[in-house]
């Protein structure tokens, strides 16, 4: 586990967990502000644990982490850093299954990853990089503290990089 809230345990992710990573990255209501094809496998999402989320956790220490209801008892999205060499830094990213927006889980497990960087990874700026138009993911960068730094364009898409010291 890396950290906790009274509702989630934000822990890495393991192999068990690749039907999660499967609808978060096939569902196309999630995918609405995510640059990036609907997955059509769990072979593909395992492919993802293995070659982008593991990858991340051996070669940087950290990564995007699953997050864990504790009532549903099962992964209902990710929160977490992950080092983007584009911009040399560390982006905060998250993404949850639509049962669960609008409910504070975004906020909850979003402040709890920030509390989380610097004292266990030595982290002291973090960034966020929102499509235009995603309103509720630029809700939760605000309250996190997070504001504008940069337009930008990442992965073909027009986004707006949000920036915070921590």
């Amino acid at each position: 586990m890396i950290t906790e809230t009274p509702r989630l345990i934000l822990r890495p992710f393991v192999e068990d967990d690749a039907e999660a990573l499967f609808l978060m990255n096939s569902i196309p209501e999630i995918l609405t502000y995510i640059p990036q094809e609907p997955l059509t496998s769990i072979a593909e999402a395992k492919e993802i644990f293995t070659s982008i989320i593991q990858a991340d956790y051996q070669k940087h220490g950290f990564g995007r982490w699953a997050v864990h209801h504790k009532q549903d008892n099962k992964v209902i999205g990710f929160c977490g850093p992950k080092f983007l060499p584009e911009y040399d830094k560390v982006e905060i990213g998250y993404r949850y299954l639509p049962e669960y927006w609008g409910k504070g889980i975004g906020n909850e497990a979003a402040q709890a990853v920030v509390d989380t960087l610097k004292p266990q990874f030595d982290i002291d700026l973090v960034i966020a990089l929102i499509l235009h138009g995603n309103t509720g993911s630029e809700a939760i960068a605000k309250k996190l503290g997070m504001s504008i730094h940069a337009e930008s364009e990442y992965l073909g898409s027009k986004v707006h990089v949000y920036q915070m010291a921590l």
